[in-house]
């Protein structure tokens, strides 16, 4: 059997790399400007790589009685990493993944296709769209989605008119009643960015809670963190045992604790919004 080769690819948003994982037959780590962007494996689309993305994965597996479908709604495309894990553990679900770089989706497509062996094909319910998130989420359909899962960097920063108050209304009103939202963001002390967010966040949904590495929260390193908003109770204990449970421990904080922590902080709306901020140096990139 050949072995595979890395793929280069201009996209709309800089130089996209495909890396073959030399550990797994049919596993591949994307990079887009040399930061890592998603890492999936076509053989086991359930298998999870990267920390946040199990963070995600967990409060996509909470939201509902496991192996119920699921409709859900993915703001960043990637390497379609979890649209393939929810199409492997919640078969029947309906997926909408919104990316704005066609170009990346035309590559992830052609070279990591959703085929009836990764148990996310022909049937299972996954429609792309190259479009800008915000301006896609504006125009949506009212109630449409059980879940949002928003994992949207331009380089390596979440877009500015992705963290105001406007932008979390939008989310909410694409969520059914009692739907989650969950988002992968990144920071580091003192939390100027993460704290706006909890924020902004807390002016729309009734419910919030914060998943991080308890070096992360202590400041010792920048790093991601998942936020999760409802205006329904969330499930806290149960994510707060499964993220205990990986490799990488992260504690959840919600309650009066997390109030503590954006505690001072305002709201951002669009006219005052940036993005998120950028990484040191090393912290994300390969090679």
């Amino acid at each position: 059997m050949d072995e595979p080769i890395p793929v280069t690819r201009a996209v709309d948003s800089g130089t996209a790399k495909l890396l073959p994982d030399v550990d797994r037959p049919r596993a591949w780590l994307l990079t887009v400007n040399g930061a890592p962007q998603s890492y999936v494996d076509l053989d086991d689309p359930a298998h999870l790589e990267f920390e946040y993305a199990r963070r995600l994965g967990h409060v996509l597996d909470t939201v509902a009685h496991p192996g119920r479908p699921l409709d859900v709604l993915h703001l960043g495309g990637g390497a379609l990493t979890l649209p393939r894990y929810v199409a492997a553990v919640r078969p029947g679900s309906r997926q909408t993944v919104i990316e704005a770089d066609r170009g990346l989706l035309d590559l992830v497509v052609e070279q990591l296709p959703l085929s009836q062996r990764t148990g996310a094909g022909a049937g299972a319910g996954i429609t792309l769209h190259g479009e800008d998130a915000r301006a896609w989420l504006e125009n949506a359909p009212e109630h449409e989605a059980d879940i949002l899962v928003a994992d949207v960097f331009g380089g390596a920063r979440v877009p500015a008119h992705l963290t105001s108050v406007e932008y979390a209304r939008a989310a909410a009103r694409a969520l059914r009643p009692g739907g989650v939202y969950a988002a992968n963001l990144a920071d580091a002390a003192p939390f100027a960015f993460l704290r706006s967010q909890l924020a902004t966040f807390a002016e729309t949904f009734g419910h919030l809670a914060l998943i991080a590495e308890p070096a992360v929260l202590r400041g010792r390193r920048f790093g991601n963190t998942v936020l999760v908003a409802s205006d329904a109770e969330l499930p806290v204990d149960d994510l707060a045992r499964r993220t205990a449970a990986d490799a990488f421990p992260a504690r959840v904080e919600h309650g009066a604790a997390l109030e503590r922590l954006y505690a001072g902080a305002w709201p951002v709306h669009d006219a005052d919004a940036v993005p998120s901020p950028e990484p040191p140096d090393g912290a994300f990139s390969i090679g």
